[in-house]
């Protein structure tokens, strides 16, 4: 009897010590980000007191004169981020669908583990792939064909009009878009994994087509997964740095179309940080970081929202 009592006692004593832990690690991470929001805020107020909102909309950026704008670096943000996920979200769904309904059995294992090796991939070999050999294959053949054939679209004319020297604002989104594709596609191909096998034979049985089953099984089956798995792809083309900064051109210029070199947030602070001179062009840049954070956590939550919005519907169907 008293040995069990000294057990039960002990294992108690442990279950408070895990409850305690993972309390503590939580609010530990809270902690992080309460404190990353305060720093950067702090190293921001300078900019934000000379500049105000006129920061935003400003395209000027002259660390000589210290007039600083956050325009151009959002917009390629905004765009190489947008462009990159135009072409990865239907790209890994047919990888995903591939892997999951069409491949044979004996290839899906080599594709999976491929897909995985792609995503571990640092960023600075895809910068310079890009660089090297991406850049001036697009500049040949890809923009020569665009020009002629959607720069002279009408309404889309200004967006696919530049030179060809490949080094662009499209090129960024499109080494973007082959870097987050393992990312999307793994998660997709995971989440259509674990729909239950018999809810897909029974569509099969009565006639459905594989595109009837993706699009009226499994998609809604694993809409939660996929929508995380985009987001998580999203994530990865708004923060990253080093592939951009080697292709999109680095130049504080705004221009309609996508063929002109342009600038991100990433590429902006990877460039000019260390060679930032002054408080106020410091914080010009801290305040970019700031704008950074507000526009992945502004997405992060959309993404929230359109689930919490998607599951009230399911529950008022159900």
């Amino acid at each position: 009897m008293h040995t069990l009592d000294t057990r039960l006692k002990r294992q108690n004593l442990l279950d408070i010590l895990f409850r305690s832990i993972t309390r503590l690690s939580a609010f530990a991470v809270l902690a992080l980000l309460i404190g990353i929001i305060i720093t950067l805020i702090i190293g921001s107020i300078p900019a934000i007191q000379a500049f105000g909102f006129g920061f935003l909309t400003s395209s000027e950026w002259n660390p000589v004169t210290e007039q600083f704008g956050a325009l151009v670096p959002i917009f390629g943000t905004v765009a190489t981020a947008t462009i990159a996920l135009l072409i990865a979200i239907p790209v890994s769904f047919g990888i995903a669908l591939f892997l999951t309904e069409l491949s044979p059995q004996w290839l899906r294992r080599p594709l999976g583990i491929a897909i995985e090796l792609l995503a571990g991939i640092p960023s600075i070999i895809y910068g310079m792939w890009g660089l090297f050999v991406f850049v001036p294959l697009f500049a040949e053949h890809v923009e020569p064909w665009i020009n002629e054939h959607l720069g002279t679209l009408p309404l889309i004319s200004p967006l696919f009009t530049g030179p060809n020297m490949g080094i662009s604002v499209l090129a960024a989104g499109i080494i973007l878009a082959i870097m987050v594709i393992p990312f999307i596609a793994s998660v997709m191909r995971d989440v259509f994994d674990v729909v239950p096998s018999l809810l897909k034979e029974s569509a099969y049985g009565l006639g459905a087509t594989t595109w009837e089953v993706m699009y009226q099984v499994v998609l809604p089956y694993t809409k939660i997964g996929v929508v995380g798995g985009i987001m998580l792809g999203l994530g990865r083309a708004l923060g990253e740095t080093m592939a951009v900064t080697f292709i999109i051109g680095n130049a504080h210029r705004l221009s309609a179309s996508l063929l002109e070199p342009g600038n991100s947030i990433s590429s902006a602070l990877a460039n000019e940080f260390t060679e930032a001179v002054g408080d106020l062009y410091t914080s010009a840049l801290i305040e970019l970081g700031l704008i950074l954070f507000f526009i992945t956590f502004v997405v992060l939550s959309i993404a929230r929202f359109m689930l919490f919005k998607l599951a009230q519907r399911e529950g008022r169907g159900a």
